[in-house]
């Protein structure tokens, strides 16, 4: 039974019920009562949310995207039950941006995040604004209870922790890494916190997220407010540093498989293990069936330790396709067909507005993600829309500078470097962007360096960096 059924049935029990002279106060309890039942229904109706966020995961290293060395069949199965995005874009090369941009639903710089946030102020490169209302805010006023597991990666200290942000409930870590899967530190200093507590649990950071989003997954078992859970993997984000036992299974099976190889692939099938308990656990508290499930990647996979990214050329940190396209998927019961596929170019910011729609949540007006629920339902949706990348970063190769990409149909503005022109791909007919035509088409390589200087000035108003006190 739907809301508007109920609320149709409710009144003409209630006409009949008062024709028939019940005394006023037990009508109004026998009103009050069935009011409540209304709410409790709604609530119940609303899908809870799991988004599913690894960190640097590429688009060719998982086994259902080709990877002949790696068994993920967790993931794989996510794929299979859903709809997998062929085509899926994170916002930025690198971590911190793309985070921003999927919880504030826009582009990264223009909420203060051009770069990555760091520990250290001498080489931070952003600061959340707080005129972004993250998603867990309008999810909150939609009813949801609101839950982060593992990685923040979007301020070290107030106002920008989770809890101030609008999550009801964070367990996991504030800075851009841990140096080791097991001691937790990042230059020596304990970041984990379980909400605003510091905390130092044993044990690989993986398997701690695993178990904390089970353990979130089952105290909400029973509750009638439907729940948003991010969860955030830091695999398999450097040190590549699998269970011994996983690397060993690896190094067993594959024959010829290098160590450094051998590593990645641990790393990211332990994870994919941990992803299938978290899978498992909405199963066995028969959540599943009414849970959204998302699955997506920060950026690309990082060349020097192993990864692959498909049949692109680049990875993390290049605006090549390598860097951003990222492996992409949603599940829904009753709603999303299950094995259908989609070439649509979504990016991580249309999220935010994906599941306010979902919800039934406000979507704030300077929000620039775009819904993707017709297509998660099947119907026909044409995405004719700029896509602006960029990063700002200092030191090697950076030399404490912005580059970026820009998008429009088929057509790609990349700047690579920022000692390097501007090159311009076709990327319909030179999708491993080998083929620099800034010289042979200079009208379309004019426009879009038009373009992307528009949305530099734009972003130049939004301060990056702590304000001075």
């Amino acid at each position: 039974m739907n809301r508007q059924v109920a609320v149709t049935a409710l009144t003409r029990t209630a006409t009949s019920t008062q024709n028939h002279r019940m005394p006023i106060k037990q009508f109004r309890a026998w009103i009050f009562a069935a009011f409540l039942a209304i709410a409790t229904l709604s609530a119940q109706a609303k899908s809870n949310i799991l988004l599913i966020l690894v960190d640097d995961l590429g688009y060719g290293d998982l086994s259902s995207y080709g990877a002949p060395d790696l068994k993920s069949p967790a993931i794989d199965t996510l794929m299979s039950s859903g709809m997998r995005f062929d085509s899926f874009y994170a916002n930025c090369p690198v971590c911190s941006p793309t985070r921003a941009a999927l919880l504030a639903g826009t582009y990264p710089d223009l909420v203060g995040v051009p770069g990555v946030i760091r520990t250290y102020p001498q080489n931070n490169w952003g600061w959340l604004s707080p005129q972004a209302v993250l998603l867990p805010k309008p999810l909150k006023a939609a009813g949801y209870d609101t839950a982060i597991v593992g990685k923040w990666h979007l301020g070290l200290e107030s106002p920008n922790r989770p809890n101030e942000r609008g999550f009801d409930h964070f367990k996991g870590f504030l800075c851009d890494m841990i140096d080791d899967y097991y001691k937790h530190r990042r230059h020596g200093i304990n970041y984990f916190r379980e909400n605003e507590k510091e905390i130092d649990p044993p044990g690989h950071a993986t398997d701690l997220f695993t178990q904390w989003a089970i353990d979130y997954l089952n105290d909400r078992k029973r509750k009638q407010k439907p729940f948003f859970l991010y969860l955030a993997y830091n695999a398999p984000h450097t040190p590549i540093q699998p269970p011994k036992e996983w690397f060993e299974k690896v190094k067993a099976r594959e024959n010829g498989i290098t160590d450094r190889r051998a590593k990645l692939v641990a790393l990211i099938e332990h994870m994919d293990h941990g992803i299938g308990q978290v899978i498992a656990a909405l199963k066995n508290n028969g959540q599943d069936k009414n849970t959204l499930i998302i699955f997506s990647s920060d950026n690309g996979g990082q060349l020097s330790v192993g990864a692959r990214c498909g049949n692109h050329r680049g990875g993390k940190q290049d605006m090549y396709e390598g860097g951003l396209k990222v492996p992409t998927c949603a599940v829904w019961p009753a709603h999303i067909r299950p094995g259908t596929r989609s070439n649509i170019h979504g990016i991580s910011m249309d999220f935010y507005p994906t599941l306010c729609e979902v919800a039934g949540a406000r979507v704030p007006s300077y929000v620039k993600g775009i819904s993707l629920l017709s297509t998660f339902l099947g119907k026909p949706q044409k995405l004719e829309r700029d896509l602006v990348f960029v990063r700002r970063e200092g030191g090697g190769r950076y030399n404490g500078q912005d580059y970026h990409a820009f998008r429009r149909g088929d057509w790609k503005l990349v700047h690579n470097q920022p000692d390097e022109p501007l090159k311009l791909y076709n990327l319909k007919d030179d999708p491993l962007e080998t083929t620099d035509l800034a010289r042979k088409n200079r009208q379309m390589y004019n426009t879009l360096k038009a373009a992307l200087r528009l949305h530099y000035q734009r972003a130049g108003r939004v301060p990056w960096q702590k304000p001075a006190r």
